[in-house]
């Protein structure tokens, strides 16, 4: 037995997996943009993984309080910003 209006609903839940995957890019892209620049080293080990963004260098902790001149409010909260301003667009 196949149900109504199944194709249209599965297309557009395809159509919403590859928005929330393009989502998830931009948001690290914004996390990696935001962070603070002077060897380069943060932004070369900052990754997306999976649904996960990884700073991964010692100091990233410290950087994303605020400790450098160039992102005052660390990288976390401007990033959630975006990501907040971007859902309300879906």
């Amino acid at each position: 037995m196949r149900l109504i209006g199944t194709s249209k609903i599965s297309g557009k839940l395809r159509d919403l997996e590859k928005k929330i995957d393009r989502l998830i890019d931009d948001t690290a892209e914004k996390f990696t943009q935001v962070t603070p620049i002077r060897t380069g080293n943060a932004r070369s080990k900052t990754k997306r993984k999976g649904n996960r963004i990884e700073a991964n260098y010692h100091y990233a902790t410290k950087l994303n309080e605020g400790y450098s001149r160039q992102a005052p409010k660390g990288m976390t909260e401007p990033t959630i910003e975006f990501l907040k301003e971007q859902v309300r667009k879906f």
